[in-house]
Protein backbone atom coordinates (compact mmCIF):
# COMPACT_ATOMS: atom_id res chain seq x y z
CA UNK A 1 0.00 0.00 0.00
CA UNK A 2 1.04 3.54 -0.70
CA UNK A 3 -0.17 6.74 0.47
CA UNK A 4 0.62 9.62 -2.40
CA UNK A 5 -1.06 12.71 -3.38
CA UNK A 6 -4.40 12.24 -5.39
CA UNK A 7 -4.49 12.83 -8.93
CA UNK A 8 -7.12 15.14 -10.23
CA UNK A 9 -8.72 12.48 -12.30
CA UNK A 10 -9.55 10.53 -9.07
CA UNK A 11 -12.01 13.20 -7.86
CA UNK A 12 -15.39 11.27 -8.56
CA UNK A 13 -13.46 8.11 -7.36
CA UNK A 14 -12.54 9.68 -3.91
CA UNK A 15 -15.68 11.14 -3.44
CA UNK A 16 -17.57 7.85 -3.93
CA UNK A 17 -15.06 6.58 -1.47
CA UNK A 18 -15.89 8.81 1.44
CA UNK A 19 -18.95 8.59 0.74
CA UNK A 20 -19.50 4.99 1.35
CA UNK A 21 -17.19 5.61 4.21
CA UNK A 22 -19.50 8.21 5.93
CA UNK A 23 -22.56 6.51 4.95
CA UNK A 24 -22.70 4.77 8.21
CA UNK A 25 -23.61 7.54 10.23
CA UNK A 26 -27.05 8.01 8.34
CA UNK A 27 -28.29 5.34 10.64
CA UNK A 28 -26.37 6.66 13.62
CA UNK A 29 -27.53 10.53 13.83
CA UNK A 30 -30.44 12.68 13.81
CA UNK A 31 -31.31 13.56 10.42
CA UNK A 32 -30.20 17.10 10.99
CA UNK A 33 -26.86 16.18 11.98
CA UNK A 34 -26.54 13.64 9.51
CA UNK A 35 -27.62 16.30 7.05
CA UNK A 36 -25.40 18.63 8.46
CA UNK A 37 -21.92 16.56 8.12
CA UNK A 38 -23.31 15.19 4.23
CA UNK A 39 -23.47 18.31 3.47
CA UNK A 40 -20.07 19.32 4.57
CA UNK A 41 -18.30 16.96 3.31
CA UNK A 42 -19.53 17.00 -0.11
CA UNK A 43 -18.82 20.83 -0.12
CA UNK A 44 -15.17 19.98 0.99
CA UNK A 45 -14.89 17.39 -1.91
CA UNK A 46 -16.15 19.49 -4.34
CA UNK A 47 -14.54 22.95 -3.74
CA UNK A 48 -10.78 23.71 -4.35
CA UNK A 49 -9.95 24.69 -0.85
CA UNK A 50 -6.66 24.37 -0.86
CA UNK A 51 -6.37 21.72 0.60
CA UNK A 52 -3.92 18.91 -0.31
CA UNK A 53 -5.70 15.53 -0.96
CA UNK A 54 -3.60 12.25 0.02
CA UNK A 55 -4.88 8.71 -1.15
CA UNK A 56 -4.08 5.70 0.17
CA UNK A 57 -3.35 2.91 -2.99
CA UNK A 58 -3.37 -0.56 -3.21
CA UNK A 59 -2.43 -1.71 -6.84
CA UNK A 60 -4.29 1.11 -7.98
CA UNK A 61 -7.16 0.46 -5.99
CA UNK A 62 -8.17 3.56 -3.53
CA UNK A 63 -8.59 2.02 0.00
CA UNK A 64 -8.62 5.62 1.46
CA UNK A 65 -8.42 9.26 1.67
CA UNK A 66 -7.83 12.40 3.72
CA UNK A 67 -7.68 16.21 3.16
CA UNK A 68 -4.85 18.58 4.80
CA UNK A 69 -5.59 21.90 5.29
CA UNK A 70 -2.72 24.48 5.58
CA UNK A 71 -3.34 26.99 8.01
CA UNK A 72 -3.76 29.53 5.66
CA UNK A 73 -6.65 28.09 4.10
CA UNK A 74 -10.52 28.09 5.33
CA UNK A 75 -10.96 24.75 5.91
CA UNK A 76 -14.61 25.25 7.77
CA UNK A 77 -15.97 27.62 5.07
CA UNK A 78 -16.22 30.18 7.65
CA UNK A 79 -18.22 28.70 10.88
CA UNK A 80 -14.77 28.52 12.76
CA UNK A 81 -12.16 30.39 13.71
CA UNK A 82 -9.29 30.04 11.18
CA UNK A 83 -6.80 27.37 13.26
CA UNK A 84 -2.57 28.68 13.63
CA UNK A 85 -1.87 24.62 12.43
CA UNK A 86 -2.75 22.33 9.73
CA UNK A 87 -5.87 20.77 9.75
CA UNK A 88 -7.13 17.10 8.75
CA UNK A 89 -10.34 16.99 7.56
CA UNK A 90 -12.70 14.20 5.38
CA UNK A 91 -10.73 10.88 6.55
CA UNK A 92 -12.09 8.14 5.00
CA UNK A 93 -11.02 4.59 4.80
CA UNK A 94 -13.46 2.32 1.78
CA UNK A 95 -15.38 0.15 4.08
CA UNK A 96 -13.95 -3.30 2.54
CA UNK A 97 -10.24 -1.84 3.85
CA UNK A 98 -11.13 -1.03 7.18
CA UNK A 99 -9.01 -2.69 9.93
CA UNK A 100 -5.97 -2.76 6.83
CA UNK A 101 -4.81 0.37 8.97
CA UNK A 102 -5.35 2.80 6.10
CA UNK A 103 -6.40 5.16 8.26
CA UNK A 104 -3.18 5.39 10.55
CA UNK A 105 -1.20 5.39 7.49
CA UNK A 106 -3.20 8.53 6.16
CA UNK A 107 -2.93 10.41 10.28
CA UNK A 108 0.69 9.75 9.85
CA UNK A 109 1.06 10.79 6.20
CA UNK A 110 -0.59 14.13 7.52
CA UNK A 111 1.44 14.55 10.64
CA UNK A 112 4.78 14.19 8.02
CA UNK A 113 3.64 16.91 5.61
CA UNK A 114 2.56 18.68 8.75
CA UNK A 115 5.85 18.60 10.66
CA UNK A 116 7.84 19.53 6.73
CA UNK A 117 5.73 22.38 6.75
CA UNK A 118 7.35 23.66 9.84
CA UNK A 119 4.30 23.33 11.88
CA UNK A 120 3.91 23.07 15.62
CA UNK A 121 0.94 21.25 15.96
CA UNK A 122 -1.81 19.63 13.83
CA UNK A 123 -5.54 19.67 14.58
CA UNK A 124 -9.26 17.93 13.54
CA UNK A 125 -12.80 18.13 14.13
CA UNK A 126 -14.95 15.24 15.05
CA UNK A 127 -18.28 14.56 16.44
CA UNK A 128 -18.89 11.48 19.39
CA UNK A 129 -20.80 9.77 17.14
CA UNK A 130 -17.12 8.89 15.45
CA UNK A 131 -16.16 6.51 18.16
CA UNK A 132 -13.62 4.87 15.93
CA UNK A 133 -11.76 7.91 14.89
CA UNK A 134 -11.75 9.39 18.17
CA UNK A 135 -10.05 6.05 19.41
CA UNK A 136 -7.74 6.17 16.28
CA UNK A 137 -6.74 9.91 17.21
CA UNK A 138 -6.37 9.08 20.92
CA UNK A 139 -4.00 6.85 20.15
CA UNK A 140 -2.12 9.19 18.02
CA UNK A 141 -2.29 11.37 21.12
CA UNK A 142 -4.41 14.11 20.03
CA UNK A 143 -5.99 16.22 22.65
CA UNK A 144 -9.23 17.71 23.32
CA UNK A 145 -9.28 21.21 22.31
CA UNK A 146 -12.76 22.87 23.40
CA UNK A 147 -11.65 26.24 22.05
CA UNK A 148 -11.81 25.60 19.05
CA UNK A 149 -15.12 23.32 18.88
CA UNK A 150 -17.73 24.11 16.31
CA UNK A 151 -21.34 24.68 17.17
CA UNK A 152 -23.77 24.54 14.27
CA UNK A 153 -27.84 24.54 14.74
CA UNK A 154 -29.16 20.92 13.99
CA UNK A 155 -25.18 19.59 14.32
CA UNK A 156 -23.62 17.13 17.06
CA UNK A 157 -21.38 19.08 18.69
CA UNK A 158 -17.92 19.75 16.37
CA UNK A 159 -15.11 18.52 18.77
CA UNK A 160 -11.50 19.99 18.03
CA UNK A 161 -8.39 17.75 18.63
CA UNK A 162 -5.30 19.07 18.85
CA UNK A 163 -1.29 17.15 18.81
CA UNK A 164 1.79 18.94 19.29
CA UNK A 165 4.65 17.90 16.67
CA UNK A 166 7.56 18.68 18.79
Amino acid sequence: MIVRAARPEERDAIRELTRAAYAQYAGIMTPSAWDGLRGAIESALSTDTGAEQIVADRGGVLLGSVLLYPPSANAYEGIAQRAQWPEIRALAVAPAARGLGVAKLLVNECMRRAKASGAEAIGLHTSHSMREAIRLYAGFGFVRDPAHDIHVEGAEPIEAYRLALS
